[in-house]
C-alpha cells in the first residue's frame, strides 16, 4: 500500500511518514500544495492524508481538482480547521474523512486502515477486458489490439467506468455523480460529458473496424461489441 502525505508542518509530516512506514505502508511526502497535485497524476496511491492550509495550492483545490478528472483515491483531510462549516466544505469537495489537529497518532492509523478497506471492498479487478481492449487499473495502460491507447486522466477513468458496466447502459445523470463526481448539479454538464465521450470514442473505435462505445439515444451510453 502506498500513501501520499500532503502536509506542510515538516515536523508533522516527518512523524506522519516515520509511523506509518513502520505499520508497512510506503509513504511519498511532500509540503508543497502543488507537488502534491502533480504527484497524484504521475503515481498510483492507495491513500492520500491531506492538509488544508498549504503552499502554492491549498488542499480544498487540490481535491476538488482530482475528483472533477475522476480520480477515486480515498483521501483523509488533516486539518487544523474544526468548524462544522469546514467539515462540511471538506467532505462535500470529495473527501472520505476528517481529522482535526491536534490528534492520537493510534486513531488516525485506524482510520487510514478503515479507508483501505473500503477502498478494496469497492476496488474494480485490476484489468478489465472487452474484446481486444484492455485497461490495467495497476498500471493505467489502455491497449487496443495490441495497441498502446494515450488517454486523460479523465478519459481513463470514464472508460474504466464504462468497462465495470459493460452491456449496461450508463446515463449522463450516472456519469456525471459517479466519474465527474457531481452530487448536485446545478449546472448541467451534459455537454462536457458529451465532449469526453467523443474524444474517448475516437481514441478507442476510430481505428479499429468493430465498434464498441455505442450511444443509445435518449438514455445514454454502453460498451458492448457492436451487432449489425
Amino acid at each position: 500500500m502506498r500513501l501520499l502525505v500532503i502536509e506542510d508542518e515538516a515536523k508533522l509530516s516527518s512523524a506522519l511518514a516515520e509511523s506509518l512506514r513502520a505499520e508497512g505502508y510506503e509513504v511519498d511526502t511532500t509540503r508543497i500544495g502543488e507537488e502534491g497535485f502533480y504527484l497524484l497524476h504521475r503515481q498510483r496511491f492507495n491513500l492520500v492524508i491531506l492538509d488544508l492550509m498549504l503552499p502554492k495550492r491549498g488542499g480544498l483545490e487540490i481535491l476538488r481538482g482530482i475528483r472533477r478528472e475522476g480520480h477515486r483515491v480515498p483521501v483523509l483531510i488533516l486539518t487544523s480547521r474544526d468548524l462544522v462549516a469546514d467539515r462540511v466544505a471538506g467532505l462535500d469537495a470529495g473527501a472520505d474523512d476528517y481529522m482535526v489537529k491536534p490528534f492520537a497518532m493510534p486513531e488516525l492509523s485506524a482510520r487510514v486502515r478503515a479507508l483501505l478497506r473500503r477502498q478494496q471492498d469497492h476496488t474494480p479487478p485490476a484489468t478489465l477486458r472487452l474484446m481486444d481492449l484492455e485497461l490495467d487499473g495497476t498500471s493505467r495502460i489502455v491497449t487496443r489490439a495490441g495497441r498502446r491507447l494515450d488517454l486523460t486522466p479523465r478519459e481513463f477513468s470514464l472508460l474504466e467506468y464504462l468497462l465495470i458496466n459493460t452491456g449496461r447502459v450508463v446515463s449522463r445523470e450516472m456519469l456525471a455523480k459517479d466519474v465527474w463526481k457531481e452530487t448536485a448539479r446545478h449546472t448541467p454538464i451534459d455537454n462536457v460529458i458529451d465532449v469526453q465521450i467523443a474524444r474517448l470514442r475516437k481514441k478507442i473505435d476510430d481505428p479499429f473496424v468493430v465498434k464498441l462505445l455505442q450511444t443509445v439515444r435518449g438514455v445514454g451510453f454502453v460498451l458492448r461489441v457492436e451487432t449489425p
